[in-house]
């Protein structure tokens, strides 16, 4: 029981957060995201997995993606 408890704890500190991520932009529960994911792929033979690891990827990097907003003059600024 110890072994399945340390293989839970490692997985749990190393997830990406991608599915909370989608549930903080959808507005709903992370759980009803993380089931999206594991019905698709269990319908689709698990290609959301790829999909899941690159959102990971990119999550884990968005510092590298952030663009940079220019800030609009108003029209008081013209």
């Amino acid at each position: 029981m110890k072994l399945i408890q340390k293989i839970l704890f490692f997985f749990e500190l190393r997830s990406f957060g991608v599915c909370s991520w989608w549930a903080k932009k959808l507005g709903i529960e992370s759980s009803k995201v993380r089931l999206g994911f594991i019905y698709t792929s269990f319908v689709t033979l698990g290609s959301p997995l790829v999909l899941y690891i690159a959102m990971a990827w990119i999550l884990e990097h968005k510092h590298y993606f952030k663009f940079q907003k220019k800030r609009r003059n108003s029209i008081w600024e013209l």
